[in-house]
């Protein structure tokens, strides 16, 4: 029988701007309110907090290959030390196009690693979010 999978990283109640203005130095929690605002621009939802770093926004449901489900975000951003992160969820592989314009990055599965957010095309950024909401719709039901 299917059962629930809890996740280390699960949504929680933590305070997202209690989160942000924790952050340190400065330009790092300034990254932040920018990211922020440009992911709620972007999906239309709220922020929660998912595990204790990592800022998402939407949610899904997922089902492994033995029936199991959980629940993840459907895209968002950490800070880490090395910078931001972004998340989504369908992954990058086939955004060939528009990494090629969004400036310095570095890529993984669905991680896409920033150092800063200097030299970076916002608009880019948006479209990326929104593409990746749109892929994920198409093999899952999206919860903005």
């Amino acid at each position: 029988m299917p059962k629930k999978v809890a996740l280390k990283t699960a949504k929680n109640d933590s305070s997202v701007l209690d989160y942000i203005a924790s952050l340190s130095p400065d330009s790092v929690s300034q990254a932040a309110i920018k990211l922020d605002a440009l992911f709620r621009q972007a999906t239309g939802a709220e922020p929660k907090m998912w595990g204790g770093s990592i800022i998402g926004y939407g949610e899904y449901t997922y089902y492994r290959a033995n029936g199991d489900e959980g629940q993840f975000m459907a895209s968002g951003f950490a800070m880490r030390k090395s910078g931001p992160v972004l998340y989504i969820m369908p992954g990058y592989e086939n955004y060939a196009d528009l990494l090629s314009q969004l400036g310095p990055h570095k890529l993984g599965k669905s991680c896409l690693y920033l150092k800063n957010l200097d030299g970076l095309d916002h608009d880019i950024m948006t479209t990326l979010i929104k593409t990746g909401l749109d892929d994920l719709r198409k093999s899952h039901e999206v919860r903005l």
